[in-house]
């Protein structure tokens, strides 16, 4: 009866999740902005509370202990909740944020930002990127933008719009190819890990396998589009994600019918969503996006 009217403090809580995070009691004093006597009390108030040891220090180094680390997770558990549902009861202090690739964010929503900002200057969204193959939704997140390979008719998932194929390049590279045949002679750019679009694009077009051409691979879609507009070689994107710089001139498709995949981008909103007043202003503003392109 005693422990549960007497629990640890969140301050201790917070401590104790600092002090693991930075391995050490100086570092996590500077970061709460807090004197390494009054960390090191709140670590004790802990260790008092459970009777058992958190850290095993050395000259060298801190680390947590088994017990340590149930304590850990049960304070980052419980500081997760808390701050759940502070934003679940004042949503509106809070900004819609919306996770997706790098590429996608870059080459797609940036230059429509400024369109939202006009029609709703008094919501703010907050864009996390990742540079991973598959976006996982993240605990905090409002919305998700992903790739799927085909349609979902899940009412969660907005389809913005369905991946073409094209390949781009810059509209000064010498002796641009014009034919499927002529890519022998230019490198192709893509991002290391995924050369499927390539595959697919060339097997629809006729082209040899990929074994056969000169291949320059980045960590991100994104820098490969880059290096095309750079001239050093040919990239293969969708089509939507390339239309800005094609339209500034940027980027041309040197040939070719844009090929469809069946794979879409979506918009999919997590159950967190319904609770932020701007959910519906963001989703009716994607919808939109999406009819544009249609």
């Amino acid at each position: 009866m005693d422990k549960i009217r007497h629990v640890p403090s969140l301050q201790a809580m917070q401590t104790l999740v600092e002090v693991a995070r930075c391995a050490s009691f100086t570092q996590a004093a500077q970061q709460l902005c807090l004197t390494q006597s009054a960390v090191s009390r709140q670590i004790q108030q802990l260790e008092s509370h459970f009777n058992v040891a958190l850290f095993i220090r050395t000259s060298r180094s801190l680390r947590l202990t088994s017990e340590g680390e149930q304590v850990l997770a049960s304070a980052i558990n419980i500081l997760e909740q808390l701050k759940t549902l502070e934003e679940r009861l004042a949503p509106q202090q809070r900004p819609f944020r919306i996770r997706m690739h790098v590429s996608l964010a870059v080459r797609w929503l940036l230059p429509k930002l400024s369109d939202f900002y006009l029609r709703h200057p008094e919501v703010s969204l907050a864009i996390e990127t990742v540079a991973t193959e598959v976006v996982e939704p993240a605990s905090d997140s409002d919305a998700y933008i992903l790739y799927l390979p085909q349609p979902n008719n899940d009412a969660d998932y907005l389809t913005l719009f369905e991946e073409t194929l094209v390949p781009v390049c810059s509209p000064n590279l010498a002796n641009a190819p014009r034919s499927v045949e002529d890519l022998l002679g230019f490198a192709l750019l893509h991002r290391s890990a995924d050369r499927q679009a390539w595959i697919e694009w060339l097997m629809a077009n006729g082209g040899k396998p990929l074994e056969s051409y000169r291949h320059i691979p980045f960590n991100l879609d994104e820098l490969a589009l880059d290096a095309a507009a750079r001239g050093l070689g040919v990239a293969v994107t969708d089509m939507t994600l390339a239309a800005e710089s094609i339209e500034r001139g940027v980027l041309v498709v040197p040939f070719g019918p844009p090929l469809k995949t069946g794979g879409i981008y979506a918009l999919c909103l997590q159950p967190a969503a319904a609770s932020n007043p701007a959910c519906a202003v963001v989703t009716q503003w994607f919808a939109g996006q999406a009819e544009k392109i249609l």
